[in-house]
């Protein structure tokens, strides 16, 4: 089975009130019946006919607390839809400190893991890979104690731009549809039916067990021919703010977000671009650390080596320092959150343990666990979109 991943650059039958009624008046009519003759012999058959049908399993959604320090892997969609494939992954977290796992919810192709019949969410499972025993998975992940985050791809959306082209976000005509260099195309920020879409299927999510939900693509798009391209519904608050247009309509987003799903108390946490906790600027894509910060129970900053320009902090060669750039953007990151009068343990940044553009060792994510702890923090998660993962850099489980 082909892998699907992306990353960062790179029920219940209702009945209704009149049918209840309907059979409750059948029953009264059939029992108030002069024919009607129920023998102690009639009871003892019906009984022994009942026992003999198999009664259905009844699953209950169990959620289980947030770690104090959670130390997470990412696994895809594809993955936790073949079982030879994710048993490998649960094995990894057995035998290592790895206590959480990252599921997607829904990728960067725009389709929805699991199975659904809710109304608002039907039409837009794309046709990308779907674990048909989400539910079943996650409830024994937390048999085992392992904390379960889905993951959804929020605004890079090309399968929901094809169902939905006039939410999408323009070329400078007005009418096509933008895409990136991958040729990926986006919802616009600003799109207020797609907010109602996002929360409906955060919902059904929390509803299926994940125990936290983590927000990935929240920003408006790069990597592609930025001349071209035009912003239907955020246009002219972009306009009227050069500087933090962008940033103000994600902020209502993530406003809208955190009211909708309210009444669920499911943990949320905001996927950033690592450099949003060194610039001060929205990086132009609309993220700025202060924004999100009251909005979401973590911040999960993206920090790779990898995906620091040349020079960035003086390194010229910035894969050769992991550790360093790690410390030096989580500790410009608790400086932040200290000044806006929050705790720095929302801070929970995204290592890399991938290969790109060097071969990463052993030695290069243990030095980007390090940072994180000499930071001060305690959490992390560890991103490969292969879903392999170095087992030698992970301390043994207790």
């Amino acid at each position: 089975m082909k892998i699907l991943s992306g990353k960062k650059m790179f029920f219940w039958p209702t009945i209704s009130v009149l049918a209840v009624g309907s059979v409750f008046l059948g029953m009264n009519t059939f029992f108030s019946s002069p024919n009607f003759n129920y023998s102690k012999e009639s009871a003892k058959a019906e009984s022994a006919t009942v026992a003999q049908i198999p009664q259905k399993k009844v699953f209950v959604v169990t959620h289980i607390k947030t770690p104090k320090q959670a130390k997470a892997i990412y696994m895809t969609a594809c993955v936790a839809a073949t079982p030879s494939l994710r048993e490998k992954l649960v094995k990894l977290i057995n035998e290592t400190e790895i206590n959480s796992i990252i599921i997607d919810i829904k990728d960067y192709t725009g389709t929805i893991s699991f199975p659904s019949d809710n109304p608002a969410l039907k039409g837009t499972n794309g046709d990308g890979c779907i674990d048909s025993d989400m539910r079943d998975f996650i409830g024994r992940l937390h048999k085992e104690g392992v904390y379960t985050i889905g993951r959804i791809t929020v605004f890079q959306d090309p399968y929901y731009t094809k169902l939905r082209p006039d939410l999408a976000v323009k070329k400078a005509d007005k009418v096509s549809v933008w895409k990136d260099y991958k040729g990926l195309s986006f919802i616009d920020v600003g799109a207020k039916d797609y907010w109602k879409y996002i929360v409906s299927l955060s919902k059904e999510s929390y509803a299926l067990g994940f125990d936290e939900l983590n927000f990935d693509y929240i920003r408006f798009p790069s990597d592609g021919n930025m001349r071209n391209i035009y912003f239907p519904f955020s246009e002219k608050t972009i306009l009227s703010d050069p500087a933090l247009g962008k940033a103000k309509v994600l902020r209502n987003f993530f406003a809208y977000l955190k009211r909708g799903l309210k009444d669920t108390n499911v943990i949320l946490s905001a996927d950033l671009f690592g450099m949003s906790m060194t610039n001060k600027d929205d990086l132009n894509i609309g993220q700025l650390l202060e924004y999100a910060i009251p909005y979401f129970d973590y911040i999960d900053p993206m920090v790779y080596p990898s995906h620091y320009p040349r020079g960035f902090h003086g390194y010229k060669n910035v894969n050769a320092h992991p550790y360093d750039i790690v410390k030096f953007s989580m500790d410009e990151g608790v400086k932040r959150l200290v000044a806006a009068s929050s705790s720095p343990l929302k801070l929970r940044p995204w290592l890399q343990d991938f290969n790109y553009p060097v071969k990463y060792t052993s030695a290069m994510v243990r030095a980007q666990k390090k940072a994180v702890y000499d930071a001060g923090l305690n959490s992390w998660m560890l991103w490969s979109p292969t879903n392999r993962y170095t087992a030698e850099a992970l301390n043994k489980a207790h």
